[in-house]
């Protein structure tokens, strides 16, 4: 029988796993993010058709009442205990170990997982549409649409736990990459739903249903990719001595999932409880950007994770350290500059898209801005610490930042309106981008370190860099026009690698600017042997 992982402890046979040349891992890695970002293409694509129609259709309050219940439905959902993300942990450390039986056993674990929890989701759920009404201020001709949007809803999300199974099979098999075309496929035909529910005047219900359409489809479509691509893919009854790990991973990831809601999701629902559902509707917009330079990242960083955790796992800190070290060095780069670009340009991209007096004021869009670095560089080291098979750690640290940001939130949010929000988030979210890298860190030992003494050397430059990119484009932000959309992706297709240039020479050093071109030079390398 294989190893079992434990919630906090390596398992044995992680010793046998990371041994994959560093080039087998960029080329997987690359790849991986390669699909990543087509998926996720699909996404910015479909929202950018979407959104506008949504707006247009439900008008401003409900579309605002409709980004609060999806807020609030992530919650609830965040109760079936993520088994998936516990069965892609489990099956990267073992994706060396040759033990199929064991593997198999696991996708049962986390079958059962699901199952264990689903009466806590719908219950939940349940509590969650009939108070939908109230917590959103709906009218009382609209409280039953509210209702049926929010169980719908509440389905969607449970049956998608199911269905990505097969799809945290691959990717924990370093995979992912197998999917490319697939989930973007799904992508567009679940926004096509959602506009067909728009133009045919079913509103907030027919939207939220064509959710729970996505979600059968999607675990169709992964089930087949899934059996083509991993030999050894099936159910097999897994023992109580593999669901229990299994069960306390997943209870750990999903409480993790709820506090990173509070830190993330829980914005909406402030605004909302404290301003309007138009208040909320304008947020949302302008904050639009800043969520999709975040998802780009995260999807990039994913992909990574498989690769990082067999090093880990095989006992290779050093070679561990030095990769995150230059996941760090990419996260800021890009993050930086992309936040740079939004506050250049986010007015004039709104006011194309969604037209006039969708846009939060200045100094909302350069905290936002700001909210998008903070988070990517919280995320590296979060993702890094559930590949290291510790979300323990990583919600214990989480849990105070929620608070603190929670609290300081509802604060500020009444007299300062979503500047307030922002300056409470941001304050509260420090607990984090302390605390992610002292807790990695205690893992890496000697070669954490080492290179975090690096980093701590040089903490007040890239600070210092950040300040001036997105100071400065935020003042020049101010006042540029919409000059039409050629005119505008144009200029910010300009904007963005003028800004990676300032971020990399201004905020990093030259040693870390060399890491990270070295690795960025071996894509071009990647892509040709995968056309070849």
């Amino acid at each position: 029988m294989g190893a079992r992982p434990d919630a906090t402890e390596a398992p044995p046979l992680a010793q046998r796993a990371g041994t994959a040349s560093g080039a087998s891992l960029t080329r997987r890695a690359s790849l991986n993010g390669i699909a990543a970002l087509l998926d996720y293409g699909a996404r910015i694509g479909v929202g950018l058709v979407v959104t506008p129609a949504l707006v247009g259709g439900l008008g401003r309050s409900l579309y605002g009442a409709w980004e609060m219940l999806t807020r609030m439905t992530g919650y609830v959902t965040a109760l079936d205990g993520r088994s998936t993300h516990a069965l892609r942990a489990v099956v990267s450390w073992h994706q060396a170990s040759g033990d199929e039986a064991t593997q198999r056993r696991y996708v049962g674990a986390a079958v059962v997982v699901w199952l264990l929890f689903l009466p806590a989701v719908l219950g939940a759920g349940a509590l969650l549409a009939w108070l939908a009404p109230a917590a959103t201020d709906a009218a009382p001709a609209e409280r039953g649409a509210v209702r049926a949007a929010a169980a719908w809803l509440v389905v969607g999300f449970a049956l998608l736990g199911l269905a990505t199974i097969p799809e945290a099979v691959l990717r924990g098999m370093n995979l992912g990459y197998r999917r490319m075309g697939v989930q973007a496929a799904i992508v567009v035909a679940g926004g096509g739903l959602m506009v067909a529910a728009v133009h045919a005047g079913l509103g907030l219900a027919g939207i939220a249903a064509a959710q729970a359409v996505v979600a059968v489809l999607t675990g169709a479509c992964f089930l087949v990719v899934v059996k083509r691509n991993v030999p050894w893919f099936g159910l097999a009854r897994p023992t109580r001595t593999e669901v229990r790990p299994l069960l306390a991973m997943s209870a750990w990831h999903g409480l993790g999932d709820v506090v990173a809601k509070l830190l993330l999701a829980s914005d909406v629902i402030i605004l909302g409880l404290f301003t309007s559902t138009e208040t909320v509707a304008v947020y949302v917009l302008t904050a639009y950007a800043a969520r999709v330079a975040v998802g780009v990242h995260e999807m990039v960083v994913t992909s990574a994770m498989p690769g990082l955790g067999g090093l880990i796992g095989g006992g290779e800190l050093t070679r561990a350290a030095a990769a995150r070290a230059e996941l760090l060095a990419f996260s800021y780069v890009f993050v930086l500059a992309a936040a740079g670009t939004i506050a250049l340009w986010n007015r004039a991209f709104l006011d194309l898209w969604v037209g006039p007096g969708h846009y939060a004021g200045g100094w909302a869009n350069a905290l936002i801005a700001l909210m998008a670095v903070q988070t990517a560089l919280i995320r590296a080291d979060a993702y890094l610490l559930d590949a290291m098979l510790e979300p323990r750690r990583r919600v214990q640290v989480a849990l105070g930042a929620a608070a603190t940001s929670l609290s300081l939130a509802a604060l500020l949010t009444p007299a300062l309106g979503v500047p307030g929000l922002c300056l409470g988030m941001l304050t509260g979210r420090l607990v984090q981008s302390v605390g992610y890298p002292r807790a990695v860190g205690a893992r890496l030992v000697h070669a954490a370190t080492q290179h975090g003494r690096s980093a701590a050397r040089t903490l007040l430059r890239p600070a210092l860099a950040a300040a001036g990119v997105l100071g400065g484009c935020a003042w020049l932000g101010a006042g540029v026009p919409a000059p039409g959309w050629v005119a505008w992706a144009a200029a910010t297709a300009a904007t963005f690698p003028l800004l990676v240039a300032a971020a990399a020479f201004a905020g990093l050093p030259a040693d870390a600017r060399v890491r990270l071109a070295r690795r960025l030079r071996l894509l071009p390398q990647v892509l040709a042997r995968r056309i070849a």
